[in-house]
């Protein structure tokens, strides 16, 4: 019996796996080598033992198949794999799913700006002076690697994903540092200026807040 494509997209690791496969029949070791060669850890976070565990998930769904068993000298048995039909429609339904549809995602970076207000202007200025000067040396680091691999003639569909990350992390860091300039002018307000109205309204919340849980407590005792 065949196999069964599956009907979502699957987990990033797994697409990748798929793709390696999907240019030549590889062993597990070499697919991990590929991928640091290639800096394309920077697009899924594994460590060896999750991509050979990964590979055996796939082998046992039959999305991919055992090609070869190598062996050299002392050195222990290396199985090679390759993509099989299966596989191939399970990349193409993947790719194609993950292209087409726009998920809610939940960065820390919102969370943080949302609620950043509960931290003093002077901290938050020094955090995001220093979260900038992160953002501004990995764009540093993306445009180099764009212009190398441009150098070199690769063409440009092996690292799409390097453009689209260098026009996402530009538009934050302007952002960023628009709102780290307003911050410093104090153009923008803040809980912890003197005479802040809001300051008074969280102040009265927190209040509150403590009431009401002092309240439950009371009543959870008496019951």
């Amino acid at each position: 019996m065949g196999a069964t494509p599956p009907t979502a997209a699957m987990p990033p690791l797994a697409v990748l796996v798929l793709g390696l496969v999907a240019e030549r029949p590889m062993h597990p070791y070499e697919m991990f080598q590929t991928t640091i060669e290639r800096n394309e850890d920077r697009l899924v976070k594994f460590r060896p033992g999750t991509l050979y565990h990964t590979v055996d998930r796939l082998a046992d769904k039959e999305l991919i198949e055992v090609h070869d068993v190598q062996r050299e000298g002392n050195r222990p048995e290396r199985t090679v794999y390759r993509i099989t039909g299966a596989g191939r429609t399970a990349l193409a339904h993947s790719l194609e799913e993950i292209l087409a549809t726009h998920p809610t995602e939940y960065p820390q970076l919102y969370l943080a700006l949302s609620e950043a207000h509960g931290l003093p202007r002077a901290r938050v200025i020094e955090l995001l002076g220093r979260r900038l000067e992160a953002m501004r040396s990995e764009l540093d680091a993306l445009r180099t690697g764009a212009a190398d691999a441009a150098e070199r003639a690769v063409a440009e569909m092996f690292y799409l994903d390097i453009g689209c990350r260098i026009a996402t992390l530009s538009a934050q860091v302007d952002w960023l540092d628009d709102l780290l300039g307003r911050l410093e002018a104090q153009s923008i307000e803040w809980l912890d200026d003197p005479g802040s109205p809001y300051r008074t309204t969280a102040g009265a919340r927190d209040t509150d807040g403590a009431r009401n849980t002092d309240d439950t407590h009371k009543k959870a005792a008496d019951a």
